[in-house]
């Protein structure tokens, strides 16, 4: 009689959907138990996809509005435009040109809003005005002071990957070891902001697609993206709308490459990610709890 081979011991449990309690502010979100959706304000007239569309405080209170209404988790709300060769912006105008509209919106939302800032001077002001969330894009790269910052509110914290400044990230980036460098570079600023006094359940990370990367780049850390999973933190990620998505699918307009970033979003939450940063709440909420039903009937 031939006896079968001995079944291996399986985990169960998806790596990819971890409990993370993640902790900004007076609030707490679960990112273990589905997918959140974090929708893009910007409060800029030179953002690369809706550049001007909600420079105007009123306009922009209403696009926040009608985001949370929609279903987003997040509002996140930027007076700098970090695209690439954006030119950087002072801290006064970024305060002129956000604090506003985080001042109504924190009298009208019930979902946490997300300051887009590098600045500690920023995030400060925001903070103040009823922020709970700091989203900077290098991951305290360009104010060491950030991490402090933070702190001080109990705020959340997002820190995204980005090889070297907007204005100039796009000019042949190179990697050796991509995803390696990527997550040694996020672990160190992690160690930075808890120094700073930053709890683990208030920091996530991101890969940073787009900044200072290839469209090739772009595209390996969508394959790998459960690497971040070392790191031990929630993951974040970025492709809505971006140019990668444009120049593998020949889409000038960034407004017509929404089936695009669709792809990429199934992709990421299939991989780990616990939070998109997107333009189209609707669609991308559509997309979230599909894949998520598909994995957990897996």
């Amino acid at each position: 009689m031939i006896k079968s081979p001995p079944q291996q011991k399986t985990n169960s449990r998806r790596p990819a959907r971890n409990e993370f309690s993640f902790k900004a502010g007076k609030y707490r979100l679960d990112l273990g138990a589905r997918t959140y959706i974090m929708g893009v304000l910007n409060v800029t007239p030179d953002s690369f996809s809706d550049g001007g569309t909600f420079f105007d405080k009123d306009a922009a209170v209403k696009g926040a509005l009608e985001m949370a209404k929609d279903g987003a988790d997040i509002i996140d709300i930027g007076g700098e435009s970090t695209r690439p060769g954006a030119r950087a912006v002072g801290a006064g105008e970024e305060i002129d040109r956000v604090l506003p509209v985080i001042a109504e919106l924190s009298k009208k939302l019930g979902v946490p809003i997300s300051v887009d800032t590098r600045k500690a001077r920023v995030a400060e002001e925001a903070l103040k005005a009823g922020a709970a969330i700091v989203n900077d894009v290098s991951a305290l790269g360009y104010d060491p002071a950030m991490g402090a910052v933070v702190a001080k509110y109990g705020a959340g914290l997002i820190l995204m990957h980005m090889k070297g400044e907007p204005e100039t990230m796009q000019r042949n980036p190179s990697y050796g070891d991509l995803m390696g460098e990527i997550i040694e570079s996020l672990r160190l600023s992690i160690e930075k902001v808890r120094r700073a006094g930053v709890a683990d359940e208030s920091i996530i990370v991101d890969p940073g697609i787009g900044f200072g990367k290839t469209v090739e780049h772009n595209l390996e850390i969508l394959r790998r993206l459960d690497k971040l999973g070392e790191l031990g933190r929630p993951v974040c990620v970025g492709t809505s709308r971006k140019s990668f998505i444009g120049k593998v699918l020949s889409l000038d307009d960034p407004s017509a490459r929404l089936a695009g970033t669709l792809a990429t979003c199934t992709v990421a939450i299939m991989k780990g990610a616990r939070l998109l940063r997107v333009h189209d709440v609707r669609e991308v909420i559509q997309v979230a709890r599909m894949t998520e039903n598909i994995l957990r009937r897996g």
